[in-house]
C-alpha cells in the first residue's frame, strides 16, 4: 500500500478531543472541556434553514456565499467596529475553521513560517503543518497574564516568516487584546511585511474590555479576519463562518473556494442570515450567563486557594493545576476524570506554556461547573 502524505502522519492528537471523548465514554461525567454552547436556538434561525429546504432552494450560491449574508457580515463590522468594507471581500465558509484554512491556504508556501500563540486553539499548527507550513509559537508567559509581548512575538520572526496569526479573545485564555496592543501587533506585522490572521469566534462575548479587531489598523490590505456564527449563536453543527479578505483578492479567493467547497450549504446560509439579521436576543442571553459563570467559576477557584487567570472574554477559564498535575497535566486531566469524574483540558493541548493549566468551560449548566471545581484539589 502506499503511504499517506508525511504531513498528515506528523499531525498531534487532538488533547482536547481526547479527554473529551473519554469522558462522553462515562455517562455520569461533568464534561469542562469542551466549549458547545448549550441554548436552544431561536426558532426563527431554524425556521429559516427549514424554510429554504421547503421551497426547494437547493441549489449552488455563488462561491463567495449568499449576497445577502456577506452583506450582512459586512454590516456587523461596522456596526462593531466603525469599519466599512465591501461585502465583496467577505467569503461564507464551512465555520471559522474552514475560514482558516483558507486564510492560510491562500498565504502558506510549503516552507513558510506562521508566527502561532503559545497556548493558542490547536488547530493554529495543525492546519499550517496540513499546508506543508512551519508553526512557530510565541510564548504567552503567566507574568504577563498571558498577553503577547511585542518583543516575544518579534524575536520568533524570522527571513521564512509570512503570516502571524492573532486570537481575541482566546481561546483558550479568556484573554482580551487591548486596543493598543493589538496596534502595536498590526504595526509590527506591517514593519516585517507580514500578513496577520486574526481568529475572532468569541468577538461577541467580552465582559471588561471591548472587542478590538486588528483590521481597524489595517491602512494596506495585509489582515484577514475569521468569523463564526457558530460560537455567537450556538449554531456548532450549522457550520456558517466567514472569511475578510484583503482587497483586490476576490478573485483568487473565489477559484481556491470552487477547488476546496465550491459553496457553503444553502439551508446553513439562510439560517445565519437569520441569526446576524434577527433579535439579538440569544447572545445577550447567552453574554450574561457566561459573565455570571465566570464571576461564580472565579469566586470558587479563589475560595479554594486556586490560581487562575482573571478571563475577560470568550467562555473558558484558565486554571493553575500545577500543584498537583506533577509536570504532566494531559496524563493528570485523564486521572482526575478517572477518579473524580470530571473532564478538563489539558492546558498542553494548547502549546508547551500550558503545562501545567488547564481550560474550563464556562458555557454550560452552572451548578455543574461548580460542582467540578469542587472536586479540583486544593493547593
Amino acid at each position: 500500500m502506499p503511504s499517506l502524505a508525511a504531513h498528515i502522519n506528523a499531525l498531534p492528537a487532538n488533547q482536547i478531543r481526547e479527554i473529551t471523548e473519554a469522558a462522553w465514554a462515562r455517562p455520569d461525567s461533568l464534561v469542562l472541556s469542551i466549549g458547545e454552547p448549550g441554548f436552544e436556538v431561536p426558532m426563527h434561525i431554524r425556521q429559516a434553514g427549514i424554510d429554504c429546504l421547503l421551497r426547494d432552494e437547493t441549489n449552488y450560491t455563488p462561491n463567495g456565499g449568499l449576497p445577502a449574508l456577506r452583506e450582512a457580515f459586512a454590516a456587523r463590522l461596522l456596526a462593531d467596529q466603525g469599519v466599512r468594507v465591501e461585502p465583496s471581500r467577505i467569503f461564507v465558509t464551512a465555520g471559522a475553521q474552514q475560514g482558516l484554512h483558507l486564510a492560510l491556504s491562500l498565504l502558506l508556501s510549503p516552507g513558510d513560517e506562521v508566527l502561532i500563540p503559545n497556548p493558542g486553539y490547536p488547530t493554529f499548527g495543525m492546519t499550517s503543518r496540513l499546508l506543508g507550513a512551519a508553526p512557530v509559537g510565541y510564548p504567552l508567559h503567566a507574568e504577563h497574564g498571558f498577553q503577547p509581548q511585542v518583543a516575544d512575538v518579534e524575536a520568533q520572526i524570522t527571513s521564512r516568516t509570512k503570516v502571524l496569526v492573532l486570537n481575541s479573545p482566546s481561546n483558550p485564555l479568556g484573554a482580551v487584546l487591548s486596543a493598543e496592543l493589538t496596534e502595536a501587533l498590526v504595526e509590527l506585522a506591517r514593519k516585517h511585511d507580514l500578513w496577520l490572521v486574526s481568529d475572532e469566534c468569541y468577538e461577541a462575548f467580552t465582559f471588561d474590555l471591548p472587542h478590538i479587531s486588528p483590521v481597524r489598523f489595517d491602512t494596506d490590505g495585509r489582515v484577514l479576519v475569521s468569523w463564526t456564527a457558530s460560537k455567537t449563536y450556538g449554531l456548532t453543527g450549522i457550520r456558517v463562518g466567514a472569511l475578510l479578505t484583503p482587497p483586490e483578492m476576490a478573485g483568487t479567493v473565489a477559484s481556491t473556494v470552487e477547488s476546496t467547497f465550491s459553496c457553503v450549504s444553502t439551508p446553513a446560509q439562510y439560517a445565519a442570515l437569520a441569526a446576524l439579521t434577527g433579535p439579538q436576543d440569544y447572545v445577550d442571553a447567552a453574554r450574561e450567563h457566561y459573565r455570571a459563570n465566570r464571576d461564580a467559576a472565579e469566586a470558587a477557584l479563589r475560595s479554594r486557594g486556586i490560581r487562575f487567570l482573571e478571563a475577560q472574554g470568550a467562555f473558558y477559564l484558565w486554571a493553575d493545576v500545577s500543584h498537583v498535575s506533577g509536570g504532566d497535566v494531559r496524563k493528570w486531566v485523564h486521572g482526575f476524570l478517572a477518579s473524580d469524574g470530571v473532564a478538563l483540558a489539558p492546558g498542553t493541548a494548547f502549546g508547551s506554556q500550558g503545562e501545567g493549566w488547564v481550560r474550563i468551560a464556562l458555557c454550560g449548566d452552572t451548578a455543574e461547573l461548580l460542582e467540578g471545581i469542587s472536586r479540583i484539589p486544593q493547593p
